[in-house]
């Protein structure tokens, strides 16, 4: 099998996909790994663009099948993986893959892709600062931000798993460092 991963993880709202799209905006030789999803599609949101959306029927039967190299259940029937297929479909082309997953996700891919992943865990500068960027966004209701900060909570215990941690606390900054990383990385 193929080239190597890049995989960035972060709680919700650290800034993990704004660092993921500088990244695939430089010339490193990177592809996107959509994810699959069971969720309903937020405003804006396409297709095999944004995410795989699929039914709850369709993740289950595929995960039944083996048909995920992760997945998981992030929340009470709302299921996220990355199917084996993008990941062939983007080394077949002669990339690399970018993964932009939640941490359980990120740790999976760790421990089945080994030396050829590059795993980088991105922190909030604080847990309040986190808090002001999941209200900032509009696209939630209080329980949902509450559900989310919950997990932030246990999710920013395992950033020592990680191969590099960084502190989003100017995006400009992190973004050059993720860029360093990958760049020496992929060499």
């Amino acid at each position: 099998m193929g080239g190597k991963c890049i995989i960035l993880c972060a709680p919700s709202g650290a800034g993990k996909t704004s660092i993921t799209k500088y990244l695939l905006q430089q010339d490193l030789g990177l592809e996107f790994s959509i994810s699959a999803c069971n969720r309903e599609k937020r405003e804006g949101e396409i297709d095999g663009v944004d995410y795989h959306f699929l039914t709850t029927e369709d993740f289950k039967t595929r995960i039944e099948n083996d048909q995920f190299a992760e997945w998981e259940e992030v929340y009470k029937d709302n299921y996220y993986g990355t199917l084996k297929t993008e990941i062939n479909r983007i080394w077949n082309s002669g990339k690399n893959v970018i993964f932009d997953v939640d941490v359980e996700g990120g740790l999976s891919l760790t421990k089945h892709f080994g030396e050829k992943a590059l795993a980088m865990f991105i922190k909030p500068p604080s847990f309040d600062a986190l808090e002001e960027r999941l209200r900032g966004r509009g696209t939630e209701d209080e329980e949902k931000i509450q559900k989310r900060l919950a997990k932030a909570g246990k999710e920013l215990e395992f950033s020592k798993w990680f191969d590099y941690i960084i502190v989003n606390d100017r995006l400009e900054d992190a973004q050059k460092e993720a860029h360093m990383l990958v760049k020496t990385f992929l060499k």
